[in-house]
């Protein structure tokens, strides 16, 4: 059931660190391409659009780390473990405090200032997810 776990959190990681490049990369920076007038209804459609996407994914991998947390092998060091959970707590942390805020100033109208620190500290989130990928496929290379 262990190596099941583990295939499953790598796969909603990796499918996580795809996207949140690709929003990276290109989706934010493309908010300041929409015009003003239109730049509401543009959001608004982001966010609820995007979040039937994130929101399963993020949970899925959010409990994957805490059941594989409650029954990590001694195959493994223990460390990968914590470190996997924190850097998830740094995702939401972000997410939550950050990303969401920033959002929300977004969701009145374009606001440059929002739009460029969104970008900017949205790297923390692709860094952090991008590392927890490395680690899950470590933990999976390792165990099998």
């Amino acid at each position: 059931m262990y190596k099941e776990l583990l295939v499953v959190q790598a796969a909603a990681t990796w499918f996580l660190v795809g996207l949140i490049w690709m929003v990276q990369v290109v989706h934010y920076p493309l908010f300041a391409r929409v015009g003003p007038a239109e730049f509401p209804a543009y959001h608004a459609a982001h966010s609820s659009l995007i979040t039937w996407v994130v929101g399963p994914l993020m949970l899925l991998e959010l409990c994957t780390a805490l059941l594989l947390l409650a029954q990590w092998p001694t195959s493994l060091p223990g460390w990968v473990a914590w470190l996997g959970l924190a850097l998830l707590g740094v995702i939401w942390l972000t997410t939550l405090l950050v990303s969401v805020p920033l959002h929300a100033r977004l969701a009145v109208g374009f606001e440059a200032q929002a739009q460029a620190l969104l970008v900017g500290t949205n790297w923390i989130r692709t860094l952090a997810w991008t590392a927890r990928g490395l680690l899950s496929l470590w933990a999976l290379l390792r165990f099998t």
